[in-house]
């Protein structure tokens, strides 16, 4: 897994030439909107549409979300496949990214080690798997970020695509899913005495639009918010809200009656996503 870690390494290096380089007003803008961008790509994108299903969208639109989420972390038939797996296998030998399996593997090693076979992953995302125009991107999933990367370097040079995509993708695209995956598994406050070891953190529910509700989202996986009560905001829903007044996507799933109750008997979903 050579390639992935050179990647990964060469992102964290380029912001860091920024403290011998300059940087422009325009430079940070474009982190900002990056910034956003990345969160909705993977957070609304990814984790709640192609993962989870939580809402419906056309055909049209879905290619594009997928081809943001290619731009900026992965394809999406990739990502549910191995996403799904982990909220099968939670907390278990056969998770992907548990802390169980110690902070390196847990924050950046699943990066690099794969440890499910391809067979696997399809075949826990057989439904989008079915789509040609999904499965290109499965097999070219490195293009999209490759395009992306030359035209933030057209528009901005080597100062725009070090502060505002290679910054705000170190960020997103690799602490935060990293920071969930360790701290919300690992201490914080449960809600619902779920299988796993998944827990609230109501810092990164903040900072990272929703994310952090992450015992709310695996007691209840499929739902378009994972903010369940007035206090816990997220950022992700309103976007989807907002989404959803356009036109662009429709049926977001609500939580079921009871659902932002302490007891385990609140109507948890069914459905495997």
């Amino acid at each position: 897994m050579a390639l992935p870690g050179l990647g990964i390494l060469l992102a964290h290096i380029l912001p860091l030439t920024l403290i011998f380089t300059a940087s422009t007003a325009r430079d940070w803008i474009a982190f900002g909107v990056l910034f956003l961008i990345i969160s909705f790509a993977i957070g609304g994108g990814l984790h709640r549409y192609f993962a989870h299903r939580a809402f419906r969208t056309s055909r049209s639109f879905q290619f594009v979300v997928a081809l943001l989420a290619g731009a900026f972390f992965g394809d999406p038939v990739g990502f549910a496949g191995k996403h799904r797996l982990h909220h099968r296998y939670a907390d278990t030998d056969r998770d992907l990214h548990s802390p169980r399996q110690g902070l390196w593997h847990c924050w950046v090693g699943h990066l690099l080690d794969e440890r499910c076979a391809e067979e696997e992953i399809l075949g826990a995302a057989r439904d989008w798997a079915r789509y040609p125009e999904l499965m290109w991107l499965h097999r070219y999933f490195f293009l999209p970020g490759l395009a992306t990367v030359a035209v933030v370097y057209l528009i901005g040079g080597y100062s725009m695509l070090a502060a505002g995509y290679a910054l705000s993708w170190c960020l997103m695209a690799v602490h935060a899913p990293a920071a969930v995956n360790y701290f919300c598994h690992r201490g914080g406050s449960r809600r619902f005495d779920t299988r796993d070891d998944s827990t609230n953190r109501p810092v990164l529910g903040l900072l990272l639009f929703g994310e952090g509700w992450h015992n709310n989202h695996h007691r209840h996986p499929g739902l378009a918010r994972a903010g369940l009560r007035w206090f816990e905001v997220d950022g992700l829903y309103c976007m989807l809200k907002a989404l959803s007044w356009l036109g662009l996507i429709w049926d977001l799933r609500q939580p079921p009656a009871g659902a932002s109750a302490t007891e385990d008997g609140a109507g948890q979903l069914t459905e495997e996503y």
